[in-house]
Protein backbone atom coordinates (compact mmCIF):
# COMPACT_ATOMS: atom_id res chain seq x y z
CA UNK A 1 0.00 0.00 0.00
CA UNK A 2 2.80 2.46 0.72
CA UNK A 3 4.49 1.77 -2.82
CA UNK A 4 0.72 2.91 -4.47
CA UNK A 5 1.29 6.37 -2.29
CA UNK A 6 4.58 6.65 -3.74
CA UNK A 7 4.24 6.22 -7.11
CA UNK A 8 1.24 8.84 -6.80
CA UNK A 9 3.06 11.41 -5.02
CA UNK A 10 5.99 10.58 -7.74
CA UNK A 11 3.17 10.98 -10.16
CA UNK A 12 2.33 14.01 -8.86
CA UNK A 13 5.35 16.20 -7.93
CA UNK A 14 6.43 14.76 -11.68
CA UNK A 15 3.46 16.39 -13.12
CA UNK A 16 3.89 19.38 -10.84
CA UNK A 17 7.45 19.78 -11.77
CA UNK A 18 6.64 19.73 -15.54
CA UNK A 19 3.91 22.46 -15.24
CA UNK A 20 5.76 24.77 -13.54
CA UNK A 21 8.50 24.33 -16.25
CA UNK A 22 6.41 24.81 -19.36
CA UNK A 23 4.17 28.17 -17.35
CA UNK A 24 8.33 29.52 -16.64
CA UNK A 25 8.96 28.83 -20.32
CA UNK A 26 6.02 30.00 -21.55
CA UNK A 27 6.97 33.11 -19.52
CA UNK A 28 10.29 33.68 -21.13
CA UNK A 29 9.40 33.16 -24.60
CA UNK A 30 8.25 36.41 -27.27
CA UNK A 31 5.74 35.41 -30.20
CA UNK A 32 5.35 37.73 -32.79
CA UNK A 33 3.75 37.37 -36.12
CA UNK A 34 4.41 39.37 -39.27
CA UNK A 35 1.78 38.24 -41.71
CA UNK A 36 0.06 41.64 -42.26
CA UNK A 37 3.93 43.01 -43.07
CA UNK A 38 5.81 40.04 -44.78
CA UNK A 39 3.92 37.89 -47.02
CA UNK A 40 4.77 34.35 -47.47
CA UNK A 41 7.89 33.13 -49.26
CA UNK A 42 7.69 29.80 -51.05
CA UNK A 43 11.35 28.63 -52.57
CA UNK A 44 11.82 31.62 -54.62
CA UNK A 45 8.40 33.13 -54.50
CA UNK A 46 6.82 36.38 -52.69
CA UNK A 47 3.27 35.60 -52.46
CA UNK A 48 1.39 38.85 -50.65
CA UNK A 49 -0.94 38.34 -47.88
CA UNK A 50 -4.03 39.21 -49.65
CA UNK A 51 -3.11 36.97 -52.26
CA UNK A 52 -3.10 34.11 -49.67
CA UNK A 53 -6.74 35.07 -49.27
CA UNK A 54 -7.73 33.76 -53.46
CA UNK A 55 -8.30 30.44 -52.70
CA UNK A 56 -10.08 30.14 -50.04
CA UNK A 57 -12.23 33.20 -51.50
CA UNK A 58 -12.61 30.92 -54.81
CA UNK A 59 -13.27 28.11 -53.05
CA UNK A 60 -16.62 29.33 -51.16
CA UNK A 61 -17.80 31.01 -53.81
CA UNK A 62 -17.47 27.19 -56.04
CA UNK A 63 -18.97 26.09 -53.32
CA UNK A 64 -22.23 28.16 -52.98
CA UNK A 65 -22.66 28.02 -57.03
CA UNK A 66 -22.31 24.16 -56.87
CA UNK A 67 -24.19 23.99 -54.30
CA UNK A 68 -21.72 22.00 -52.06
CA UNK A 69 -19.62 19.63 -54.83
CA UNK A 70 -16.93 17.47 -53.49
CA UNK A 71 -14.23 19.08 -55.26
CA UNK A 72 -15.25 22.87 -54.08
CA UNK A 73 -15.24 21.81 -50.35
CA UNK A 74 -11.67 20.32 -51.25
CA UNK A 75 -10.48 23.67 -52.52
CA UNK A 76 -11.99 25.75 -49.91
CA UNK A 77 -10.34 23.01 -47.09
CA UNK A 78 -6.85 24.00 -49.32
CA UNK A 79 -7.65 27.21 -49.20
CA UNK A 80 -7.82 27.49 -45.32
CA UNK A 81 -4.89 24.92 -45.23
CA UNK A 82 -2.96 27.98 -46.47
CA UNK A 83 -3.80 30.49 -45.11
CA UNK A 84 -2.93 28.32 -41.16
CA UNK A 85 0.30 27.32 -43.44
CA UNK A 86 1.18 31.13 -43.94
CA UNK A 87 0.92 32.26 -40.24
CA UNK A 88 2.48 29.43 -38.80
CA UNK A 89 5.27 30.18 -41.64
CA UNK A 90 5.21 33.68 -40.67
CA UNK A 91 5.45 33.37 -36.64
CA UNK A 92 8.41 34.58 -34.47
CA UNK A 93 9.50 32.98 -31.56
CA UNK A 94 11.96 34.03 -29.75
CA UNK A 95 13.59 33.31 -26.02
CA UNK A 96 13.91 36.73 -24.04
CA UNK A 97 17.31 37.55 -22.13
CA UNK A 98 17.26 35.10 -19.19
CA UNK A 99 20.63 33.93 -17.09
CA UNK A 100 21.91 30.43 -17.26
CA UNK A 101 20.41 29.79 -13.52
CA UNK A 102 16.71 30.81 -14.26
CA UNK A 103 17.74 28.27 -18.28
CA UNK A 104 19.25 26.01 -16.04
CA UNK A 105 16.01 25.74 -13.42
CA UNK A 106 13.44 25.28 -16.35
CA UNK A 107 15.40 22.34 -18.34
CA UNK A 108 15.48 20.71 -14.55
CA UNK A 109 12.00 21.11 -14.01
CA UNK A 110 10.77 20.45 -17.66
CA UNK A 111 12.40 17.31 -17.93
CA UNK A 112 12.93 16.02 -14.27
CA UNK A 113 9.13 16.42 -14.44
CA UNK A 114 9.05 14.25 -17.53
CA UNK A 115 10.99 11.84 -16.01
CA UNK A 116 9.40 11.44 -13.40
CA UNK A 117 6.23 10.98 -15.19
CA UNK A 118 7.33 8.46 -17.79
CA UNK A 119 8.85 6.26 -15.17
CA UNK A 120 5.75 6.00 -13.47
CA UNK A 121 3.37 5.57 -16.26
CA UNK A 122 5.45 2.90 -17.82
CA UNK A 123 6.62 1.07 -14.95
CA UNK A 124 3.30 -0.79 -15.03
CA UNK A 125 4.43 -1.92 -18.48
CA UNK A 126 7.68 -3.63 -16.73
CA UNK A 127 5.71 -5.26 -13.84
CA UNK A 128 3.13 -6.46 -16.52
CA UNK A 129 6.37 -7.78 -18.91
CA UNK A 130 7.80 -9.75 -15.86
CA UNK A 131 4.64 -11.27 -14.95
CA UNK A 132 4.28 -12.19 -18.18
CA UNK A 133 7.84 -13.75 -18.89
CA UNK A 134 7.07 -15.32 -15.20
CA UNK A 135 3.79 -16.80 -16.85
CA UNK A 136 5.31 -18.13 -20.10
CA UNK A 137 8.37 -20.01 -18.12
CA UNK A 138 5.90 -21.95 -16.16
CA UNK A 139 4.09 -22.48 -19.28
CA UNK A 140 7.53 -23.38 -20.98
CA UNK A 141 7.95 -25.81 -17.58
CA UNK A 142 4.50 -27.64 -17.97
CA UNK A 143 4.83 -28.60 -20.95
CA UNK A 144 8.27 -30.08 -20.53
CA UNK A 145 6.96 -31.77 -18.10
CA UNK A 146 4.24 -33.10 -20.00
CA UNK A 147 6.56 -34.04 -23.06
CA UNK A 148 9.01 -35.91 -20.04
CA UNK A 149 5.46 -37.74 -18.87
CA UNK A 150 4.96 -38.81 -22.73
CA UNK A 151 8.52 -39.96 -23.35
CA UNK A 152 8.55 -42.61 -20.14
CA UNK A 153 5.64 -43.33 -21.27
CA UNK A 154 6.78 -44.14 -24.35
CA UNK A 155 9.93 -46.07 -22.85
CA UNK A 156 7.28 -47.85 -20.61
CA UNK A 157 5.46 -49.03 -23.60
CA UNK A 158 8.82 -50.31 -25.64
CA UNK A 159 9.99 -52.08 -22.63
CA UNK A 160 6.40 -53.90 -21.79
CA UNK A 161 6.28 -55.34 -25.86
Amino acid sequence: MRKARNELLQFLAGLAMLITGLFIFSQKVMVSSGFFGYGLRLGGFHVNNGLIMVPFIIGVVWMFASEGSFASKVFTAAGVLIIVVAIIMTTNISLIHISLFEWGLILVLIFGGAGLLARILFAGRRVQESEASGADRKQIEDTSARVRAIEDELESMKKGK
